[in-house]
Order: structure tokens, then C-alpha cells, then sequence
């Protein structure tokens, strides 16, 4: 399938921000499942973008924007190629054997509460790890309520789990939490999903998990969805949680009255529709 992405974030300012400097992972790379054809971001206003790869291998890139500034936008546009592997996630870049994804964070500490969850998912598949992880899959999404309006960005695991409602992100923490508490490497991952109900403008980008089976590698897991990854997912970056794969991080001097809006849009590309 060839999806098209544009992601136009903005940030307004009640009063001129002095500067800002941000962090952004949102450029896609290949593997055996995906293949970028075009991508670019463009940041108003004109400055320099510093290309990196981080520690998980993401690429990102760092800018400073000098104020006055009353408005700051990045946008980005692209397409890529992907298709099907049923979720096994083959050919990507690896800085790190898959035990560091053991490593709790803030964000995906496991409570009691999700601990048993997924004990009780490990026993029911007779220590099966895929059944297992499937298991875990099917409960959640079935238990959790997709909630559209935005928790915050340190909303921990615990928490949703609590309230039994979240975006995907929550989803995702809870899904990394559950799955780590049974000993199975798990990971975050951000990027992109074309739904298939024919909606394409979406509030922000989209969030599943990784985890690691022996002998079959790294698995990826939509509890949003409750499916495995599929050609309608866009990898761009991994991390312990989301702030090691946010899309957009950074800071400003200045600039108070901060609002902020993202416009997504994810859709078949025209050039594969018209073929």
C-alpha cells in the first residue's frame, strides 16, 4: 500500500517567544515492511535542521528558531510503501540487545493491578509467550475505553489502567507494562495509521507496541485497535515510552499564552489509486 502522510504541528504564542529549540522524530526509515518514497519537513521559520540518529537508532533532527516569534509550524508531508508481514518486524535498525527493553520507566511502571492482568494472561496460555501476548492484546482493547480526548503526556500506565479509558498512547504503556511484567522484552512505537473506516484528518499521530518472541523477533501489537501491525502502520520511532519516540520535543524562552494544534491527515495515496 502507498500511504501519504501530512503532519502540520502549530504553536502560538500570547507574547513573542525570544527562541525555541525542538527535537523532532518524525522521519520514517526502511525495513522489510515499509519503504519511504519521499519525505520532508519544512519549519517556518527558516532554519537550519541537524540530522541525527539517537541512541534507538530514530532518526531525528534538532533546529533553533530565533524570535521575535508569534507562530511556529513543522510541517511534515511524504509517502510510503508498505505492506503486510503480519506483524513481525524484520530489517530494522537495532542499537540494543532486546533485554534492555526489560527496563521499567515512569511511564510504564506496572501496579499490582496490571501485574496480575498479565499473570493471570501467561497462565491462561500455558506459558506460551505469542498466545500469551495475544491474550493480552484481546483483554485490553476489550477492557479499555479509546478515549479521543487527550489524557497528558505523563499520564503513567497505572493511571489509565485505572480510569479503564485513554488515547493509544495509554494504551500502549499499559500493553508495555503488562508485557514486561511477565519477563517479554516490550517497546513503544510511534508513528502513523491509515484507518479503514475512511476517516483520514486524525488529532495526532498514532501509537503501538513491540515485543520480542524468541524465534520470531519483534512483534508489534496495536491495542487501539486490538491487532497486529499491518500495512496500515507507518513505523517512525521506538523508545522505552513515549518520550523516547515523541514526535515533538523542545523548549522556548519566552512566549507565554502557549496554545498548541496538530492536523494529521493519512490517507492511500492518489498516485496508487489512479494506477
Amino acid at each position: 500500500m502507498l500511504i501519504r502522510v501530512s503532519h502540520l504541528t502549530t504553536y502560538r504564542y500570547g507574547s513573542p517567544a525570544g527562541s525555541v529549540i525542538q527535537m523532532l522524530r518524525l522521519t520514517p526509515r526502511n525495513h522489510d515492511g515499509q519503504f519511504v518514497m519521499n519525505w520532508r519537513i519544512d519549519v517556518s521559520p527558516d532554519c537550519r535542521l541537524d540530522q541525527h540518529e539517537d541512541a534507538f537508532g530514530n532518526i531525528s533532527h534538532a533546529f533553533t528558531a530565533d524570535g521575535p516569534l508569534d507562530e511556529l509550524r513543522v510541517l511534515v508531508e511524504g509517502e510510503v510503501e508498505t505492506r503486510d508481514t503480519q506483524g513481525v518486524v524484520r530489517g530494522a535498525v537495532e542499537r540494543f540487545p532486546p533485554s534492555l527493553y526489560l527496563r521499567e520507566t515512569a511511564l510504564t511502571r506496572p501496579d499490582e493491578s496490571i501485574a496480575r492482568m498479565a499473570a493471570a494472561a501467561h497462565t491462561d496460555a500455558d506459558g506460551n509467550e505469542l498466545k500469551a501476548l495475544h491474550l493480552l492484546l484481546a483483554r485490553l482493547h476489550g477492557d479499555m475505553h479509546y478515549d479521543a480526548d487527550p489524557t497528558h503526556a505523563t499520564t503513567t500506565a497505572a493511571e489509565a489502567f485505572a480510569l479503564k479509558r485513554g488515547v493509544c498512547q495509554d494504551l500502549t504503556h499499559i500493553f508495555v507494562a503488562a508485557v514486561r511484567s511477565i519477563g517479554i522484552p516490550a517497546r513503544y512505537v510511534g508513528g502513523y495509521f491509515r484507518r479503514t473506516d475512511g476517516v483520514t484528518e486524525q488529532d495526532a499521530g498514532h501509537a503501538w507496541a513491540e515485543a520480542f518472541v524468541p524465534g520470531l523477533g519483534w512483534v508489534a501489537f496495536d491495542t487501539a485497535n486490538g491487532i497486529c501491525a499491518t500495512d496500515a502502520h507507518i513505523r517512525v520511532a521506538v523508545g522505552l515510552d513515549y518520550l523516547g519516540a515523541a514526535p515533538v520535543r523542545g523548549m522556548r524562552y519566552g512566549g507565554a499564552g502557549e496554545t498548541l494544534s496538530v492536523q494529521v491527515q493519512v490517507d492511500q495515496s492518489a498516485r496508487q489509486v489512479q494506477s
